[in-house]
């Protein structure tokens, strides 16, 4: 039994401890015994340590927080109930329902029929392999392959080995098995005789995996846009796939977005796990064999290796029509290659297409796509074509709560944001910036402003840096877009992981999940402050941004997270959010935090922030800042996909990665945590906090393997989730 018992070394002794059902203490219509605090209109999910919210007073708050127990669970409000739609290895179509389910793109197409498009994100290696034979049916021979490797560190360059080579037809057995638990997934769900939404098979029900289309090419993706001539050009300075503009699958599929006329876009976010993310000035991709294949107990990279993928064909927008399985999945170019995650639709007649993504990685940007014809009708299926062609554009913001758009153009500017920035913040980044060798794809980092300026006379715009004629080089441009927005002078920004259009103002919700520095970037330590100015904030916000004219806006920080005695609001790393009818955020979070910084928080979970109580994301700012938890998940998990139906009765969560760390979780298997708290007067104490090690979720058997899935949310009343 792994345990780490810390009880005698605290001197308490055996105690109580309260699971996370037993500290639930509020009314249904009541927020508890602070005075002045606001009713939610559910009863708040009791989280592991104090909040503004949880109605106690600060002697409550120490004896409610002092002792507590996780529970390996999927915890919900008192009256709420949450259903599973699918999991890991249930049927899905001619294939399987995937591996580390992120997205969920519902789209309603009558009162009582729907389709969900699910992405499949990555491999977790540990619950994968404990859980597969059980699952899938079949053995699958990883621990041998992790064992054949040891000498290599687990590496080898499949494009290397002979056909014949025994090796690789293990290696296959691995690598197409992973490859079908990513990509897309199209599920189709209908209300029962009660009313709640159940899968219903269909004809549109569908895999679109990381491997279609490598055996049958008529399911092979297509793209659109400048990147096709890329693609197809006759010579190039890299690697030839030999496909033209034809793509052979998606994965990496993370974040994504549902358009108003029915479609999903499925985001690519870290492709660079799996094939080579750096191009050359032409945007042709290095070789495979520059990110050889990997396995490892802990990881499971280079997929794209065993099968010879050319990377710059990954780190797009994927556009799926869920109730048009005869039509192709289309990769748009116009929006441009980078770490995709997030994803917003402004639709508007009479004007252009907007779509909003970021970039997510430390120091990654935040991008507008403006589409070169105006919209007719709003929810015309035809609107898709207008992704084929526009401009991109990349956000530089002013610490003054201003900021304009660049546009991503052969003619723009070179203009870096610079190192200097950063050292004054006593931040050590560096600037990532095209290499100034032409014949490398490598990025190159700079550390100094004089080397930058240098650069910036060398190279006076993207034309100099880029090479091809009109669309070919409007292509590499979008190809290596997020190099190409740090050489114009994009800001860099705290991984921007969502986007989602507020229905009553019109603004932009923005989730940075993080400001916390990397090795090769970090954001801009001007705009992106903790709550007293810390140049670097680990705990993120969700920013609000209103468009102004043509090319500006306007911005701010509508929510913060960490701590409430930091000056958070008890939750950390909002990831995936969602907006209602009402205009109240739904936030739900993937905390990224190593050792007590992150533990601290507890579980990964989904907060509910009211317009009207909001950080500032109402339009009355004066209002008391505060947020509800309103389900926690199992352990070692992340909530994704946040969404909700039409009437708001059901509300949709991913649970991705149960038991990513210790895989399946087995009787008597746990550990104790001591944590420093702070009650709502200021005065601290120390928490021992009881947790299971591992997942049994959603099967909560010991012993069984967990599963990522996907819930659905509802009233066991049958009421809207807010109430009328």
């Amino acid at each position: 039994m792994r345990r780490r018992s810390v009880l005698s070394m605290l001197g308490l002794g055996s105690v109580g401890l309260l699971t996370a059902k037993g500290l639930s203490g509020y009314s249904s219509n009541g927020i508890g015994s602070v005075p002045g605090k606001k009713a939610f209109p559910f009863t708040p999910v009791r989280v592991a340590l104090p909040v503004n919210s949880d109605g106690l007073t600060a002697a409550e708050q120490q004896t409610t927080y002092r002792e507590i127990a996780v529970e390996d669970r999927l915890v919900v409000p008192e009256g709420v109930r949450s259903d599973l739609l699918a999991a890991w290895g249930d049927a899905l179509g001619s294939s399987r329902f995937g591996f580390n389910n992120d997205h969920l793109g519902f789209v309603q197409h009558d009162a009582n029929r729907a389709s969900m498009t699910v992405n499949f994100e990555y491999i977790s290696p540990k619950p994968w392999v404990d859980g597969f034979e059980e699952v899938v049916g079949q053995p699958l021979p990883y621990a041998a392959m992790v064992r054949a490797l040891a000498a290599s560190d687990g590496l080898i360059d499949c494009t290397a080995l002979a056909a014949t080579d025994p090796r690789l037809a293990q290696i296959r057995a691995i690598a197409d098995q992973a490859m079908t638990d990513l990509g897309v997934g199209v599920m189709t769900l209908k209300r029962d005789s009660q009313g709640h939404w159940v899968r219903a098979k269909a004809a549109q029900d569908r895999r679109i995996d990381g491997i279609a289309g490598l055996e049958n090419p008529a399911e092979r993706l297509r793209c659109t846009g400048p990147a096709t001539k890329v693609f197809e050009a006759a010579s190039r300075q890299g690697y030839d796939d030999g496909l033209g503009s034809a793509v052979i699958g998606t994965f990496a599929n993370c974040g994504g977005g549902t358009t108003p006329w029915g479609t999903v876009l499925s985001a690519e976010e870290n492709f660079q796990s799996q094939v080579p993310e750096p191009v050359f000035a032409d945007g042709s991709s290095l070789a495979p064999s520059q990110r050889p294949f990997l396995c490892l107990e802990s990881k499971l990279y280079g997929l794209g290796n065993v099968y010879g993928l050319a990377g710059n064909k990954y780190g797009w927008m994927v556009e799926v029509d869920p109730d048009a399985p005869d039509h192709q999945a289309v990769k748009h170019t116009a929006l441009g290659r980078f770490r995709h995650e997030a994803v917003a639709v402004r639709a508007e007649a009479g004007q252009p297409l907007l779509v909003y993504s970021g970039c997510d990685r430390r120091g990654g940007h935040l991008y507008r796509f403006v589409s070169s014809r105006t919209v007719t009708e709003v929810k015309n299926k035809a609107n898709s074509r207008l992704l084929e062609e526009g401009e991109l554009q990349v956000a530089r913001f002013q610490a003054d709560g201003t900021g304009d758009w660049l546009p991503l153009r052969p003619d723009t500017a070179v203009d870096p944001f610079l190192p200097s920035r950063f050292d004054q913040a006593e931040l050590a980044c560096p600037v990532e910036l095209p290499n100034s060798d032409r014949q490398q794809a490598v990025a190159e980092l700079f550390r100094d402003d004089a080397s930058v300026q240098a650069y910036r006379k060398r190279y006076p715009t993207l034309a100099s840096l880029y090479r091809g004629d009109g669309d070919a080089m409007q292509g590499a441009i979008l190809v290596d877009a997020h190099l190409a927005s740090s050489a114009i002078g994009a800001t860099p920004t705290a991984r921007p992981e969502d986007t989602k259009i507020d229905p009553i103002s019109g603004d932009l919700l923005i989730a940075f999940t993080s400001g916390s520095p990397g090795s090769t970037g970090g954001a801009d330590p001007a705009v992106f402050q903790g709550p007293e100015g810390q140049a670097s904030w680990p705990n993120g916000w969700v920013m609000r941004l209103s468009d102004q004219g043509e090319n500006g806006f306007r911005w701010r920080m509508a929510v913060t997270g960490g701590t409430p005695w930091a000056g958070g609001l008890g939750f950390t790393n909002p990831d995936n959010v969602a907006v209602d009818a009402k205009g109240n955020l739904w936030i739900v979070t993937d905390r990224s935090m190593k050792g007590s910084a992150g533990d601290v928080f507890g579980n990964n979970s989904c907060w509910f922030v009211p317009r009207n109580g909001g950080q500032n994301i109402g339009q009355d700012s004066s209002q008391d800042e505060t947020a509800a938890c309103f389900a926690i998940g199992p352990m070692e998990c992340e909530v994704t996909g946040v969404c909700l139906d039409r009437p708001e009765k059901t509300l949709f969560l991913a649970i991705q990665h149960p038991g990513e760390v210790h895989g399946s979780r087995k009787q008597g298997d746990e550990e104790f945590q001591t944590h420093d708290l702070v009650d709502r007067e200021d005065t601290a104490f120390q928490q021992l906090r009881q947790l299971p090690l591992g997942s049994n979720w959603p099967a909560q058997a010991p012993g069984r393997p967990p599963r990522p899935g996907v819930v659905a949310v509802r009233r066991s009343s049958g009421e809207p989730l807010l109430g009328a």
